[in-house]
């Protein structure tokens, strides 16, 4: 208790100098200072909402409390599964007969000149497709031998074959991806989805992820951080090993009533700063506070898969023992189901430069498809049967695509079969949430270089998705910094031709 007074009367002491300060100063550098300060803080003016931009934030006690879409929405939530390192488009979907026949010869110089890879120098050999492809379902979509799993469920996927991107390598790329910049600062999808919507549980954070492969992806936590909204709307990342969130359990000695009552003496006296100093962040502080206290129950609640039938397990291939793509995505469906807004899985290991085992086409890609193909098909049946892929949306896919030659390095052959980052075309997947089943729009040319035909920006991916959450992509914003900012910058169209 002695501490808690002790920042009362430090949090008092502040809040009068500011006061001193600004109200005192005689010349009005006062007023001036703090009106620009809560001018590119995010606060919202009555002209925004003339202009029916979305201030969904503005100055809400409950920051994450549901609100309204500007429109209908076809998808009330997303799972969205980040292949980070980014698989090869060549061995899984884009199917490329013409590209076999080039394999091992030298890459034309036409595909070279005024081009930028990460690491082909010289002239590398082409590459043709490792993976045995074949026509499934009743859309008849190529798929490879990567992928047994997914062909069962191939007709619930629209597929966008001709993506591209303006990065190539790993971390601006997944910013770009997740972000909508190629550089730090910027909020990322689930924080503007959870800004835009709020959540459906209150008890539960909006934005949750979950990460395996041993790693983070390469651009760090900032692929689900808030940027420069409230960071109420940040991703929380959840383990799967242990505590699900660290430091939300009760200090020894400490019991639920105590807890208690602690946070709410806090939550009193920053809402008393508050009051006097506007700033959002106060109120930030104050519901996590609240929120950290409530999934104190929720969570480990939410995160334990004993109660799961067997067949379940089995379906997904998870060892309840161990964490795992596969048993993230069984928690995904978990969270789904008790009203998160946004589920991020990232699963790290997909960089196939053949430079090793781990990061051949053949070893490598193979091994990570068959830790992951059983449980994302499984995920899609799993919420299917439950009713929950209407309004579910399901997105796969990584950063970029990889190049139809093989990769070397200083004019060198590399020890394994491995292809450089490609930004010119890739594929992603979408599934439920009011996309057209068993669908595929966009095509490359003959050997998978070039998108020639419907080709789409990451931009509009993102505008698709707030789409079919409710949302004109160019009417969320967020004022900061003296101008509205927007995930999609000032780009990015709707694929119309996808949705149901």
């Amino acid at each position: 208790m002695n501490k808690l007074r002790n920042e009362l009367q430090q949090a008092a002491a502040e809040s009068e100098t500011r006061r001193h300060f600004l109200h005192t100063c005689s010349t009005g550098l006062g007023a001036m200072a703090l009106s620009s300060i809560l001018g590119s803080c995010g606060f919202f003016s009555k002209e925004s909402s003339k202009n029916n931009d979305v201030g969904a934030a503005s100055l809400s006690s409950e920051p994450t409390a549901p609100h309204p879409s500007q429109y209908l929405p076809k998808a009330q939530r997303v799972i969205y599964i980040h292949m980070a390192g980014s698989p090869s488009q060549l061995e899984l979907f884009d199917y490329k007969p013409e590209l076999a026949k080039y394999n091992g010869k030298d890459c034309p110089q036409a595909l070279l000149e005024g081009k930028k890879f990460a690491f082909i120098r010289g002239t590398p050999k082409m590459l043709g497709p490792q993976g045995k492809f074949a026509q499934y379902g009743q859309s008849g979509a190529w798929l490879s031998d990567y992928l047994p799993h997914l062909q069962g469920v191939v007709d619930e996927v629209s597929f966008l074959k001709a993506m591209y991107t303006d990065q190539f390598n790993h971390a601006p790329a997944q910013l770009l991806m997740h972000t909508g910049s190629a550089r730090l600062g910027r909020p990322s999808l689930g924080s503007w989805v959870t800004y835009g919507l709020g959540t459906e549980n209150d008890n539960l954070p909006g934005y949750i992820v979950l990460a395996s492969g041993g790693k983070q992806p390469d651009a760090g936590k900032s692929v689900w951080g808030s940027g420069f909204l409230p960071t109420v709307y940040q991703g929380v990342q959840c383990r799967t090993d242990g505590d699900p969130v660290l430091y939300a359990s009760n200090p020894n000695g400490m019991d639920r009533n105590i807890r208690k009552q602690t946070i709410d003496a806090i939550s009193q006296i920053n809402q008393q700063q508050y009051n006097d100093v506007k700033d959002p962040e106060i109120l930030t502080r104050i519901a996590q506070y609240e929120l950290a206290f409530r999934m104190q129950m929720s969570v480990p609640d939410a995160m334990d898969i004993k109660s799961e039938p067997q067949y379940i397990l089995d379906s997904y291939g998870v060892d309840p023992a161990k964490g795992s793509f596969a048993r993230n995505c069984l928690l995904a469906r978990r969270l789904a189901e008790r009203g998160v807004r946004f589920i991020q899985l990232f699963d790290w290991g997909w960089d196939t430069h053949g430079t090793s085992a781990d990061g051949a086409i053949e070893i490598g890609l193979r091994n990570k498809c068959k830790e992951s193909d059983q449980a994302v098909a499984a995920l899609l049946k799993d919420l299917k049967q439950r009713g929950l892929l209407d309004d579910t949306l399901v997105v796969w896919g990584g950063e970029f695509g990889r190049t139809p030659m093989q990769e070397n390095r200083d004019g060198q052959t590399l020890p394994f079969m491995g292809r450089d980052h490609h930004l010119e075309a890739f594929t992603v997947w979408m599934a439920g949430g009011g996309v057209k089943q068993g669908f595929s729009y966009g095509e490359t040319d003959d050997i998978g270089y070039y998108g020639v035909k419907d080709k789409t920006h990451i931009h509009d991916l993102q505008a698709t998705i707030l789409h079919l959450l409710g949302f004109d992509h160019t009417k969320l914003t967020y004022q900061f910094q003296g101008r509205p900012f927007r995930l999609t910058d000032v780009a990015g169209k709707v694929i119309k031709p996808v949705l149901a």
